[in-house]
């Protein structure tokens, strides 16, 4: 198997360009790149997928412990020809971050560096990270610099740093430049990357980057898969889940609808903004996260669907929401500017926008009572990130979670539960607990017996 993690010096070193012009290199040459992204980012991971034209899958090791994230790799890896693996933050930042997850898959990593402000200074700062990789048992293959000045720029770097191969480098440029807001770059539905920007991406790679050693160095040092089971086969389709997906709902794990998929639940897609009704024959809804906020006035406009969905939760058939599906799903959602946008008005609440972040980390669930998620008493592991709060009405609601942050810490009770509907702002890794989406199918089912 060939894999290899980008991991980076910090947050905002140009790790996720670099990833997408290698995917994309990589691609141009036809090769293909079943791309990962370490920790719990939606977005990144939405971006992979216009380079290689493949879905990108999280590895988290917090969320979903070392087996589950290696069942993940093992799974997905195959798929194809060279496995490329997007870092989180920093390379060694955090107890199971980009370090932790290289040196337990035995990924080679190449670190990009960003060089702007620097010459041979650069590396020290390559040397220490070098030398912490050795003290950490993982293999740092390789340096590819970024924002690099002029080829004397780059001959400075590379002359500079001893120990590790210099790769390359990226160019100070703008293209590739992906646009950010509150909760991170643009997402990969709003295409902010054309087809012609993503070719002209990699051929800067292709141009500046040794590719071929890139691949040759990308042999892994262990075979992770040999230490793994795979898992049962997948269950006959049982019961039809609608998932809300557009611009403004796009934030999902791959994984979990895939594990819902094997659990016997065909998935069909809806969009909130531009349908008029849901799909025919639905047995249930999953409304994830996104950015409702940035679309809510063509969300309240589309009275067909809210009517539709409203009067589907009335006739008792499931709905699960997470952040922006929360938000969706409440009685509307209260903008900066004063303005307030109706929503679909089955939970007995309003959400309103901040202008700072409300909530941000990794949480633990436990559920006080049986759910479409699991029974009492079982846990399950997600995260939080958002700049809305609930505006009334959260107390009067009946919530079905016990919630602790990463540090064991507790938080809030969470967790909506109205009727059948579930609704959170905690955005659940189903890989957490392996039982989930059979709960979610059975669940489903119940409902439909009971009619």
């Amino acid at each position: 198997m060939q894999a290899l993690m980008i991991a980076g010096t910090h947050s905002g070193c140009g790790k996720t360009t670099v990833t997408l012009g290698i995917i994309a290199a990589l691609v141009a040459r036809g090769v293909p790149v079943q791309s990962f992204k370490a920790g719990p980012d939606f977005i990144d991971a939405g971006l992979h997928r216009l380079a290689s034209g493949r879905t990108a899958i999280n590895l988290d090791l917090w969320m979903c412990g070392d087996e589950g994230a290696l069942s993940a790799f093992c799974r997905y890896a195959p798929m194809g020809d060279i496995a490329v693996i997007e870092g989180v933050m920093g390379m060694f930042d955090g107890e199971q971050g980009s370090a932790v997850l290289a040196g337990y898959l035995g990924v080679p990593v190449i670190l990009v560096v960003d060089a702007y402000g620097m010459a041979e200074s650069a590396a020290a700062l390559v040397h220490g990270y070098t030398t912490w990789a050795a003290n950490s048992g993982v293999s740092l293959a390789g340096v590819i610099f970024n924002r690099v000045g002029s080829e004397r720029h780059y001959e400075r770097l590379k002359a500079a740093v001893t120990g590790v191969e210099v790769l390359g480098f990226l160019p100070r440029t703008d293209k590739g430049a992906i646009a950010s807001r509150h909760l991170g770059l643009t997402t990969a539905e709003e295409a902010p990357l054309t087809r012609v920007q993503v070719e002209a991406l990699a051929e800067l790679v292709e141009n500046h980057v040794d590719i071929d050693r890139l691949i040759a160095l990308s042999e892994m040092t262990v075979e992770p898969c040999e230490r793994i089971l795979g898992r049962g086969g997948k269950i006959p389709v049982t019961v039809r889940i609608a998932v809300a997906r557009d611009v403004a709902f796009s934030f999902y794990y791959e994984e979990n609808l895939d594990l819902l998929r094997e659990a016997g639940a065909d998935i069909v897609t809806f969009s909130p903004l531009w349908d008029a009704a849901l799909p025919d024959d639905v047995h249930a809804l999953f409304i994830g996260g996104g950015y409702p906020e940035l679309n809510a006035e063509r969300l309240s406009a589309n009275e067909g669907m809210r009517s539709c969905i409203a009067a589907f939760i009335a006739s008792g058939r499931p709905a699960y929401a997470e952040c922006g599906g929360l938000m969706y799903l409440s009685q509307g959602i209260l903008d900066q500017d004063g303005r307030f946008f109706p929503m679909v008005g089955v939970l007995p609440f309003a959400t309103r926008m901040m202008a700072r972040r409300v909530r941000l980390g990794y949480r633990e669930i436990t559920f006080r009572e049986n759910c479409i998620l699991g029974h009492a008493g079982s846990t399950m592991r997600g995260h939080e990130f958002h700049y809305s709060e609930i505006e009334s009405g959260a107390t009067e609601t009946k919530t079905v979670y016990s919630v602790a942050d990463a540090q064991g810490a507790d938080l809030p009770p969470e967790g909506y539960a109205c009727d059948a509907v579930l609704a959170s702002y905690m955005h659940v890794h189903f890989g957490s607990n392996p039982r989930t989406a059979r709960n979610f199918v059975n669940y489903i089912k119940e409902k439909i017996w009971k009619k």
